[in-house]
């Protein structure tokens, strides 16, 4: 038996002398530069009392579904969200998931078939690319938001395509093009789906309903545990996408569904988002206190900003040099990105403060 882990071994050998082994360890104590809680929804004393009181009052909540939503576990809780959702969207439809994962590889795995081709942005999301796999539909990739590049490959598609990307790229911090790719798929009939993980509760809604794009994004994807600091994803779509989805896509079909807590932490946060725009309004604050500091990084307005060190060792060194001054960030090693384009991923959030803003970019500035 231990003969044949021997290749798990050496690879993780590997992964260890080059210093990019990943390893669980405890949350860490320092100024957070590195969360998704872009918002400090996860944090909001205000907001957790809300949940507080909606437990007391309801404390079925916490119990489990005790099965899958096509058996035992499609609560009224979870249809009524869904419904809230979808209006408040403007679509047809809304579909939960437990993730934003498992909400891309619905989609993906699902909607196209084996005479189709996805088209998907060369940096979208590793759940795209896995569920990809699990379809049997062609996959291709165009430059990163490169929307002549896009027409291109359009242009030589005979059968149905579809179109996946990002409205805020995870990595970078960069918006897609979104208005040109919308019309560019319009153009060859090709189905748009949209990844709006970022950029939900950072810019509204997001940029599909910042740009009123409904009727030309077939599907997009909002997931939950971000800026709204909770957990779960919905696919908002048209009530025949919401169909088929329940009916063919084994992500929905084949799992437990979430506790009914989830469903009421999403409503209460998108309330409770809109009482508290101001959050929004100081995200934006602290970004462009951020630019003033001057570092080169590949986004301006964005709340994710990429300092490019590329190289492991060095990366590694400014990670741990900044964790020694209390900043937690985040180091992305190649081969998570292309060799040469390490980076140190910084995330902005509203409850920074000028102060710890200046104090990271100082130690950045001091290294590179």
């Amino acid at each position: 038996m231990l003969n044949h882990l021997n290749h798990f071994q050496e690879a993780l050998d590997k992964r260890k002398a080059n210093q990019t082994l990943r390893i669980l360890k405890p949350k860490s104590e320092g100024i957070d530069f590195y969360s998704n809680d872009y918002l400090g929804f996860a944090r909001n004393k205000d907001l957790q009392n809300l949940l507080l009181k909606e437990i007391n009052d309801n404390p079925h909540l916490l119990s489990g579904s005790t099965g899958s939503r096509l058996i035992s576990g499609n609560s009224t809780e979870v249809i009524e969200t869904e419904e809230f959702i979808s209006k408040e969207h403007k679509y047809a439809s809304a579909l939960l998931f437990s993730s934003g994962y498992n909400a891309n590889l619905a989609l993906f795995s699902t909607l196209p078939n084996r005479h189709d081709t996805i088209i998907v942005d060369e940096k979208i999301h590793r759940s795209v690319h896995d569920a990809c796999k699990m379809s049997h539909a062609r996959k291709l990739k165009f430059k990163h938001n490169d929307v002549k590049d896009l027409e291109q490959i359009l242009k030589r598609q005979k059968e149905n395509c579809y179109v996946a990307i990002e409205s805020l790229y995870s990595m970078d911090g960069d918006f897609a093009p979104i208005e040109e790719i919308t019309e560019i798929a319009k153009k060859y009939n090709a189905f748009l789906i949209v990844d709006e993980a970022h950029a939900f509760g950072v810019f509204g809604y997001g940029l599909v309903e910042k740009y009123q794009l409904q009727t030309k994004v077939l599907a997009t994807v909002i997931t939950y545990g971000k800026a709204l600091g909770s957990h779960g994803a919905a696919i908002v779509s048209n009530e025949i996408i919401k169909s088929y989805l329940v009916n063919f896509a084994s992500p929905f079909i084949y799992t437990t569904a979430a506790q009914d807590i989830q469903w009421r932490s999403i409503k209460t946060g998108y309330e409770f988002f809109k009482a508290n725009k101001d959050l929004s309004l100081k995200l934006q604050r602290n970004i462009k206190i951020f630019h003033q500091q001057n570092i080169k990084t590949p986004s301006s307005n964005s709340p994710i900003q990429a300092v490019l060190i590329p190289d492991n060792h060095r990366l590694k060194d400014l990670q741990e040099t900044l964790l020694h001054e209390g900043f937690l960030t985040y180091a992305v090693f190649s081969p998570t990105v292309k060799e040469g384009t390490e980076r140190l991923r910084i995330c902005l959030h509203s409850f920074n403060t000028e102060e710890e803003i200046i104090g990271l970019t100082k130690i950045i500035k001091d290294f590179i």
